[in-house]
């Protein structure tokens, strides 16, 4: 009986487990499909090309069901996004490293014991904190250091956004560090390498896939923010001249106007395929994602 009953509770906890696995995967179908119902209306519906709206910067669609076509293109926002996310990540990435090589090998211990607890600490403070200090403190510190008449620019949302997507690279980092075989370190001290050249020649070649996925998922976080890019950025509909001028991005538009659009309008329709893209792009990241892990598996041998 005792046995039954363990075969019981075993059997019933993998079919939870099971149902559980399944309902996630219908979710993620069920949004994906949503996705492309709403944004594929702006081509199906108002007969937009895909140029009007990835070529085009002239953003001015109709806010009625009925009434005439306007313009989609959201040029603008995708600039924005890739130089704004794409900085963030030039940013972010030394100092993610630095902290990630002091971690797993300059000072293992006291970088588990203090820096870890420190740097997870910024995973969950929440977005509006950091939007809402971006703008009140880092905004007119920029304004005032570059001389510039307002501080919502690309610059001050990339800086907010590499310190949230640090975090992320740094941790990923320092796993993938930490989980290069001692036999390599060995092998390198044996041939008289230094402890830098045991860390730039060695560490960092033999993590590098998984460097990259953690830089991949800082990326995806910065792409996928809103609120905090929304507040410091400035929100202005054109192409940024420089690091110092303000722009807008997919997310900054879209917190911004899709409660102000009524469903089935072209306005609405048009929030919505950028939502299309950044899940897109999403997708893309993590097939990329697993691509590198795939190489990382692959790559059990050491660098070369």
């Amino acid at each position: 009986m005792k046995h039954v009953s363990m075969f019981r509770k075993e059997y019933a906890g993998r079919v939870l487990v099971s149902i559980c696995g399944v309902l996630m995967i219908l979710i993620t179908l069920s949004i994906g499909a949503f996705l492309v119902y709403k944004g594929s209306a702006t081509f199906t519906v108002f007969g937009h090309s895909l140029g009007d709206f990835f070529l085009s910067a002239d953003f001015n669609p109709s806010d009625s069901a009925s009434g005439p076509a306007g313009t989609v293109g959201a040029a603008i926002f995708i600039a924005g996004s890739l130089l704004t996310c794409g900085l963030a990540l030039l940013i972010a990435t030394p100092f993610s490293l630095a902290a990630a090589i002091f971690m797993s090998s300059i000072s293992p211990r006291l970088g588990q014991t203090y820096l870890r607890p420190a740097i997870e600490i910024f995973v969950g403070i929440p977005s509006i904190v950091y939007g809402w200090t971006g703008l009140t403190v880092l905004s007119p510190f920029i304004r005032d250091l570059f001389h510039l008449p307002y501080g919502n620019t690309v610059f001050t949302a990339s800086l907010v956004l590499a310190l949230m997507i640090f975090p992320t690279i740094t941790s990923v980092a320092a796993d993938s560090l930490a989980a290069v075989p001692v036999s390599y370190q060995q092998a390198a001290y044996a041939l008289g390498s230094t402890r830098w050249q045991l860390i730039w020649r060695v560490m960092l070649p033999a993590a590098g896939p998984g460097i990259g996925t953690g830089m991949i998922l800082g990326l995806t976080r910065a792409f996928g923010e809103a609120l905090a890019v929304s507040m410091v950025i400035g929100k202005t509909r054109a192409f940024p001249k420089n690091l110092f001028s303000s722009t807008s991005t997919l997310t900054s538009v879209i917190a911004s106007n899709m409660g102000n659009t009524f469903d089935g309008t072209e306005y609405n329709s048009a929030l919505w395929t950028m939502a299309l893209l950044l899940l897109l792009i999403s997708l893309f990241f993590i097939i990329l994602t697993h691509l590198l892990a795939r190489q990382g598996g692959g790559g059990k041998h050491g660098p070369s």
